[in-house]
């Protein structure tokens, strides 16, 4: 293999404000991992449905069209990730999202399939302070 070649940066300064404006590690993965929850058709439905109302594992197999099993093991995965909380009422567990940053995501990325899809411009936007 060959000798890596050192790349000098075209704008240093943006570069260097970048770096400096990086996620840590930790909570890059973080935010990885709740994208990887998302990306699975299955855990997007129900996520989405817990977005709306609390469900417990036989309404949202039902709902989303596979076997309690299935949601069971959905589930499992969404709580690991703090996506997804659980309470018990009598012998019926609900399930519904962890806080409401859930719901947010899915209102943003509705947002952005909405502007993709009828081809609207971007408006500006910041992020939070406590991110910035």
């Amino acid at each position: 293999m060959g000798k890596e070649v050192e790349l000098i940066p075209i704008d240093s300064e943006a570069v260097e404000a970048a770096r400096q404006q990086a996620l840590p590690d930790m909570h890059l993965t973080l935010i990885v991992e709740t994208f990887q929850a998302l990306s699975d058709p299955t855990r997007a439905r129900i996520l989405y449905a817990l977005t709306q109302r609390s469900l417990c594992v036989r309404d949202l197999a039902i709902l989303v069209g596979v076997s309690e099993s299935a949601v069971s093991h959905h589930l499992r995965f969404l709580r690991d990730r703090r996506l997804v909380k659980s309470r018990r009422d009598g012998t019926t567990i609900y399930y519904s999202v962890d806080d409401q940053h859930v719901a947010a995501l899915f209102r943003e990325a509705h947002y952005h399939v909405d502007h993709v899809r009828h081809g609207l411009p971007d408006h500006p936007y910041s992020l939070p302070a406590h991110l910035d």
